[in-house]
């Protein structure tokens, strides 16, 4: 089965929650035990796991992952604007899909563990696809 998380993403870099989507979408799905797959579609953006219980980590992980991989002028991949080559090697370090388990219908995270889509070039309309797959 696959599902469709359609985000509206503010300006500039966030990181947003969207755990409680794919947790909805794992219990719609009534698979009980199996994988959840999370792919996003663009070069831009990525998804990952961390804490969102303070929102000053989200912060914290933007501002050092812009410290890494500052705007340049001097990257030889200059499509559109030399911030797009940085927010393509931002997407491929922190990775543009995860793999999750799913047991008893629900997602196996630890306690602090949520799914965040990090945006890189907002706003923009975005999506995150899922594929929740039954073991058999």
């Amino acid at each position: 089965m696959l599902t469709k998380i359609k985000l509206q993403t503010p300006p500039k870099e966030s990181l947003i929650n969207i755990t409680e989507q794919v947790k909805e979408a794992v219990r719609a799905s009534d698979v009980q035990e199996g994988m959840c797959v999370l792919v996003v579609p663009h070069t831009t953006a990525a998804v990952t796991l961390n804490s969102a219980l303070d929102a000053a980590t989200a912060s914290d992980i933007i501002g050092d992952v812009h410290r890494l991989i500052p705007t340049r002028v001097d990257f030889k991949h200059i499509y559109d604007t030399p911030a797009d080559a940085a927010w393509h090697i931002k997407s491929t370090l922190i990775g543009a899909s995860l793999a999750l388990i799913v047991t008893k219908g629900e997602l196996l995270l630890g306690g602090s563990q949520f799914i965040l889509f990090y945006e890189f070039d907002g706003p923009r309309q975005r999506q995150v696809h899922l594929r929740i797959i039954e073991d058999r």
